[in-house]
This record gives structure tokens, sequence and C-alpha cells, in this order.
């Protein structure tokens, strides 16, 4: 793999191990972006009366087309939180009702589902899955565990935020739709890091994020709704794209309810065909196995330098974003501070379950000299755990 670095505009004094958090776009696919912005800009009526409908059903074509999805079940959303929102308050739970989830979720996320659950009476129902995760029969059964006659909805990540656990989404929402349980699958990791094909995963709902590893430029990310269930949507905003006075959109009421919300800038989604052709020119496959491998090897390092066990126990079960498990620090938000102020490096340091940990995302951009640079760091700055 070349190093993608002189694509992307990236601070070169920083050594960025984050693109997990918010992405970054390379310069192609942002100038594509600056150029929708300008168009704009040069007859806002024009764009958006005449040009704006059937650029973002191109943009919704080319998404389609990379997901396996029809284009006309997805809409364009600002990210995948958002989405969330949007269908947990549109289900129509009830006192009672019980949504199952992980402890392995994003914490916005699960805000959305504890209002919505909270209005309406029923419950957010989080099922514990240890680490390390055995394999994907183990997973399912533990999951399955927490299935009870209320359960309505099951809700959880393809690829997790704490934890960067690729979970087995494709044989949960089979058991789910077998048992007649609605499935919400937070995809908010998965474009561009993994190969996505939401026919085979066959969900009920589907959200995703492509400002983070497709490379999109920020605030781009889409809602898939399978067609029996998108009458049920609605919208966060009551707006021109529904309702009586709907106007000349011509769309699916779906589509048309929430993509048109009010005057927006379009320019990040209408550059999503940008980020899947950069992508497919780069040989994206062969950077992912790159980047994987990179990853790898730095996750063997830390453990020999921190003495904790890897939490994966095997190499499918995680791609280009890994935790990595450190001794319990006296002040884990000082450490991380201390990583970038000393040796800047931008990395998250999460903490879960009590457990604290070294969240690594690894893109073209990186390098194993990245890698190295964070291991001498942690292994300088490390507070070791105490003997037994």
């Amino acid at each position: 793999m070349n190093n993608l670095r002189s694509y992307f505009q990236l601070d070169p004094d920083v050594t960025f191990l984050n693109h997990g958090s918010f992405g970054a776009t390379p310069l192609p696919v942002f100038e594509v972006y600056q150029e929708w912005q300008r168009r704009l800009e040069r007859q806002p009526v024009r764009f958006f009366s005449r040009e704006a409908t059937p650029a973002l059903r191109t943009a919704r074509e080319s998404l389609g087309a990379y997901l396996a999805a029809r284009p006309e079940d997805l809409v364009f959303v600002h990210n995948a939180t958002f989405a969330i929102n949007v269908v947990a308050r549109s289900l129509n739970l009830q006192p009672g009702d019980e949504v199952l989830t992980t402890n392995h979720e994003y914490g916005a996320c699960s805000n959305a589902w504890e209002a919505a659950c909270a209005r309406r009476g029923a419950r957010y129902v989080r099922r514990p899955l240890a680490l390390p995760i055995a394999d994907d029969a183990t997973l399912v059964d533990e999951l399955w565990q927490g299935v009870t006659p209320a359960t309505r909805v099951i809700y959880l990540s393809h690829i997790t935020s704490p934890t960067a656990q690729i979970l087995p989404v494709a044989e949960l929402c089979a058991r789910a739709r077998a048992h007649g349980i609605l499935t919400v699958v937070d995809g908010a990791h998965a474009p561009g890091q993994i190969d996505l094909d939401l026919t085979a995963i066959d969900a009920d709902v589907y959200a995703g994020n492509l400002h983070k590893w497709l490379c999109a430029p920020k605030g781009a990310g889409f809602l898939w709704v399978r067609p029996d269930l998108q009458a049920a949507i609605e919208p966060l905003v009551t707006s021109w794209g529904s309702g009586p006075e709907r106007g000349h959109f011509e769309e699916s009421d779906f589509i048309s309810a929430l993509q048109w919300q009010g005057t927006d800038d379009i320019s990040s989604f209408l550059s999503v065909p940008a980020a899947i052709a950069f992508q497919a020119e780069h040989d994206w496959p062969a950077v992912r196995r790159a980047c994987h491998a990179l990853l790898a090897a730095s996750l063997d390092r830390l453990a020999a330098i921190t003495g904790m066990a890897p939490v994966y126990t095997r190499p499918d079960g995680y791609a280009q974003m890994a935790i990595a498990p450190l001794p319990p620090q006296p002040d884990l938000a000082a450490f991380k501070e201390r990583l970038y102020d000393d040796y800047a490096i931008e990395i998250p340091c999460p903490a879960w379950q009590g457990r604290h940990f070294l969240r690594i995302s690894v893109q073209g951009y990186n390098s194993e000299a990245d890698l190295r640079r964070l291991e001498d760091a942690v292994q300088t700055l490390l507070v070791p755990a105490p003997a037994q």
C-alpha cells in the first residue's frame, strides 16, 4: 500500500490515530464538496428548486450501488445519531415493551433510546457482553438470553464504538426476524471500513455514517428502512417534504419527508459519490488489509508493553479500529492529554465497564512509524498495574 498522507489535509505535526471519531476527507473529495457549495451560492434558487432533487437522486443511486441497497429505500441524514433519533421516536412502543441492546453501544444513541422509551413507558435493556468475545455463535446466544416476551426491538451496532467489536448483525437479524422482533442496526463505523451489503444483512433499519471511514465530508450519513416500515418513520421536523402542502417534490413520502426539512447545505450528501470513487481508485480493499496488518502488529507490541491480554480472540473480530487494554490509570483523562500535549498523538482513551483502553484507528494516511510513536509514548507514560 502506498501511504496516502499527501491526499489529506491533516496537521503534519500531529500523529493522528483517531479517524474513528470524525473521519478525515481526502483533498480530491473535499474539492468536489467545495464545488457543490460554490454551485449552491452562485444561484441558490435554481439550485434548490431545479437541481437539488435530481442531484440527490443521483447521489443516492451511487450510495445504493455501494451498499447493495435500492436507492429508494435510502435517505441522506447528517449522521447515524440523527437517524437513530428519527427511528426511536417513530416506533410505536407501548408501556412494558422492551428494546434490547448490548453494553457496547454509543452513548448518544443510547440516550435517544432511553428518551423514547421513557416517553412511551417502555424499557431500554442493556445485555452485558463480556470481553473477550469467543465467537459469533456465542455472542448471538448470549445476547438472545436477554430476549423476553416483551422484546419488540433489538438495537445494536455493526461495529461498536467503545470496544471496536464487529458484531454478527446478519445472524442476529435473521434470528430476530424469525421471532417477529424488529432490528435496528447502527452502522456508524461500518461504511468504508468493512464490506457492506444491506441486502445480505436484512435488518429492518440500518443507519450509517459516511463522513467516518468512507471519508466523505462532515455531515454525511444515511438511513435505510425496509419498504414496509417506511410509512411508520416520521421526520423530526415537519416541513415542505411532508403533508398536503408538499409542493413539487417528486420523491416518495419517506424520502421527501426526511430530505426536505428546511434550507440546508446538502453539499456533503452530494459529495458521497466522489468519496466512493476515491476509494475505488485507490484499491480500498488493499488499503484496509494493510491498515489491519499495521494495527494487529501494534496490538501485539502494546500487549507486551502493558502486560494486558488482548481483547480480540480472532483477527476478523476488528477491522481498522481496535482497542488495546491499559492497566488502570490514576487519571485516564490526564494520560490522554499527555499523549497529545507531550507527544502530539491524537487518540481517544475510553473507559468502559471499569476498564481503561486506547482506541486506535489506522487509516491509509498512517504508517508503522505512527504506531511505533504511540507505543514508545505509552511505554514512557504508563503507570503500571500494582504488583499482585
